[in-house]
């Protein structure tokens, strides 16, 4: 059984879910179904051999959505409605170390661990997307290990829970903007560059367009195939000459889209890394 959840990061979450129950055998159909719901408003998935069940708040609940989704794929499906608990307990009694190869840890505070990797990164275990059990966050990270960050600076654009951000200063970056437009997203960020002793990380709330206007060497950009389409030239724009863009968040199917468009902004093609469903692209300017 594999469980991604993608809340809010907030320090106390009791609310009321729906649970949307899709059958399914095809572990590829599952990893579509994660991507398009996740659009839709649902932040957690738990997946079995047979069945994707997804979760979304009461509030933001739409049948007719689901409705639709399911008939486009020919699933059968079931709802039930969840009584309130304190999601974030269930989060972090359930949060288990990632470990990337020999390259980066990615723990709580709380884990016990004998840590043997070149990079150790602590985050507070809030119910967000980008805690590194997600396999885009983990193919972002691995990717990571073969760009140079000493003395660079970067754009980590949808910081999320700021690791990306975080390994980058690990890495020997030495100016870093991470952003979100999640104010929940922000201050977790903030929390983890604190808990990390980050000293060359600047987050802000909000989105590209209100960044002031300057070049990175390196950007990160873990987000969803619509962001990355909707900025691509903007990322472009903000790329030094010889710099690099890193980018995931994206479903294999997603991959010819999305490279037209880095193409066709300016960017140079430098290669695809997969896991499962989901891939991580690089590109050089």
């Amino acid at each position: 059984m594999i469980f991604y959840i993608h809340l809010p990061a907030i320090t106390f979450v009791i609310m009321q879910y729906h649970k949307a129950i899709l059958h399914t055998t095809e572990a590829s159909t599952r990893e579509i179904l994660i991507a398009r719901l996740a659009a839709e408003g649902y932040d957690g998935f738990e997946e079995t051999d047979d069945a994707l069940y997804a979760y979304i708040p009461t509030d933001s609940f739409d049948a007719e959505t689901l409705q639709l989704l399911a008939d486009q794929y020919q699933l059968a499906y079931d709802t039930e409605t969840i009584g309130q608990q304190n999601w974030n307990a269930e989060w972090e009694k359930n949060f288990q170390p990632v470990v990337v190869d020999d390259f980066c840890t990615i723990r709580a505070d709380f884990h016990q661990l004998d840590v043997v990797t070149t990079h150790e990164i602590i985050i507070t275990p809030k119910m967000s997307f980008g805690t590194g059990h997600h396999a885009t966050t983990r193919m972002m990270v691995a990717n990571m290990r073969h760009i140079d960050f000493a003395g660079k600076s970067v754009l980590d654009l949808g910081t999320g829970t700021g690791i990306l951000a975080i390994l980058a200063e690990k890495m020997g970056a030495t100016d870093i903007a991470a952003i979100d437009n999640d104010e929940w997203a922000y201050e977790n960020t903030r929390e983890n560059i604190e808990r990390n002793a980050c000293k060359h990380i600047t987050a802000s709330q909000g989105s590209l367009e209100q960044l002031p206007p300057r070049h990175y060497d390196v950007v990160l950009a873990n987000i969803n195939r619509h962001i990355l389409l909707h900025y691509m030239q903007d990322m472009y724009m903000l790329t030094n000459a010889g710099g690099k863009l890193l980018m995931s968040g994206l479903l294999t199917e997603d991959e010819s889209v999305i490279r037209k468009c880095a193409e066709n902004s300016g960017y140079i093609y430098i290669k695809t890394n997969s896991y499962s469903n989901w891939i991580c692209l690089e590109y050089e300017k």
